[in-house]
């Protein structure tokens, strides 16, 4: 007897989420590879922990402000997990700065704290998008991408004599299922875009410091 097997119900955003991270996310920028090398600069190190604390370490979080909008009952059932989660991963950040010790002196400092404080910012608007989809679609980019970030952080981690607790990170397929598409996919590659610019800054921030 021949067995049936259901066909998977379509979901675009899920998709659509995917080839974003594959082309777009942490995993791919030149940075992050420099970052992971074996024999990486503490500075750069210490100065990625600092700003991804700047951007991602305060609360609440985007996840928080995301979960507190809209009325969507399974969106915000799942966003507010997620960010219980997400919790564990900005008191590992909070540990991380506390290990690594003070900012390495840059050239520009000024402007470059004030362009974190504009990305962190701009994540808290994308959070409170009252386009039905948007925020959803940025939470589940920043969960999906997290998982790049983290490997950076566990480098840190090791560099800095830390013990950090396994990532609890929280799938997204289901409910992304239930996604408009165009909007997800809108606050997804915000989101996106602003990782991908947190990292080129990080770079010119280590170019402009050399290699001493």
């Amino acid at each position: 007897m021949t067995q049936s097997h259901a066909t998977p119900a379509p979901n675009p955003a899920g998709t659509t989420l995917r080839r974003l991270l594959a082309t777009d996310g942490t995993a791919g920028h030149p940075f992050v590879a420099t970052l992971l090398a074996p024999r990486v600069n503490a500075r750069d190190l210490i100065d990625t922990v600092h700003a991804l604390c700047t951007v991602h370490g305060q609360h609440p979080d985007m996840l928080t402000i995301a979960a507190e909008q809209g009325d969507d009952a399974a969106a915000r059932a799942w966003l507010t997990e997620a960010a219980a989660g997400f919790a564990a991963e900005r008191a590992a950040l909070a540990q991380l700065v506390s290990a690594a010790g003070p900012l390495p002196s840059t050239p520009g400092q000024a402007e470059s704290s004030a362009a974190l404080n504009a990305e962190h910012h701009a994540l808290e608007m994308l959070a409170r998008s009252e386009r039905t989809g948007v925020a959803l679609g940025a939470a589940a980019a920043l969960i999906g991408d997290w998982q790049a970030i983290r490997t950076v952080l566990d480098c840190a981690a090791d560099r800095f004599g830390v013990v950090l607790p396994t990532a609890e990170l929280f799938e997204s397929d289901a409910l992304l299922a239930q996604a408009p598409e165009r909007a997800a996919a809108f606050g997804a590659q915000q989101l996106l875009a602003q990782h991908r610019g947190l990292w080129s800054l990080l770079e010119a921030r280590s170019s402009a410091r050399g290699r001493d």
